[in-house]
């Protein structure tokens, strides 16, 4: 088993929605855009349009975690739920100072509006959260959190992979993290927990289309970038 397979429990719900979307989970956690950033050779305008959408995005997460804490099963989940809006919030700040680094000044990241393609996946988020329970919202969000540690792992064990030099080596090492890769075990073990105690098993098919689809969006949120670099 690769070190990417193995977020989650044998037999456990995680691990099965990964399975059930294996070819979109694959196109996701592999794209050429992942590809291209552990070859060092992703456009620079690429990965700035990219960085820009993060950031918004990262302002609907904290919603969609804020919506997690009402949702949440327990006083202790909403504990939880309430650091991570704190955390998501303190990253926004920090987000503004990397795209500095990036020659992207925060009035232009201000200014931005957000892409289609991240209005249509963070509203789909929020609307499974919204329209379901909090198994329903936490499938929707698991994508995005456990499939950036496996984007990292993948880029690590890359052969073709480029260290020296690379421009993009510290966003792979701070997705390579053993801080982000503990919160993304923990994100998965969360949904393997929730779908014992909230009949996942029998909710199996609708939990997989969702998980599914927020895949196919993280899909196209990568593909962004690559087109604004073509543009």
């Amino acid at each position: 088993m690769s070190a990417w397979e193995d977020f989650g429990a044998e037999g456990g719900l995680f691990r099965r929605l990964r399975a059930d979307c294996a070819a979109d989970w694959q196109a996701y956690t592999w794209h050429d855009f992942c590809r291209q950033l552990s070859a060092g050779t992703l456009p620079l305008a690429a990965f700035q349009d990219f960085l820009i959408q993060d950031y918004l995005f990262l302002i609907q997460f904290a919603r969609a975690k804020a919506l997690a804490v009402f949702k949440a099963e327990s006083l202790e989940a909403m504990r939880e739920k309430t650091a991570s809006i704190q955390a998501i919030l303190a990253e926004t700040t920090m987000h503004l100072t990397y795209c500095a680094e990036w020659g992207i000044p925060e009035s232009k990241v201000r200014a931005t509006p957000e892409s289609a393609e991240t209005v249509s996946y963070t509203r789909y988020v929020i609307d499974r959260g919204l329209a379901g329970d909090i198994l329903d919202l936490e499938v929707a969000l698991a994508p995005c959190t456990v499939g950036y540690a496996e984007v990292a792992l993948r880029i690590l064990a890359d052969p073709a992979r480029k260290v020296e030099g690379n421009p993009y080596q510290s966003w792979i090492e701070a997705y390579g993290s053993d801080g982000y890769q503990s919160l993304a075990r923990a994100a998965a073990a969360r949904i393997d927990a929730l779908g014992v105690s909230h009949g996942g098993a029998a909710r199996f098919p609708m939990l997989a289309a969702t998980f599914g689809e927020a895949a196919r969006l993280e899909q196209r949120f990568w593909q962004q970038g690559l087109d604004a670099a073509a543009s």
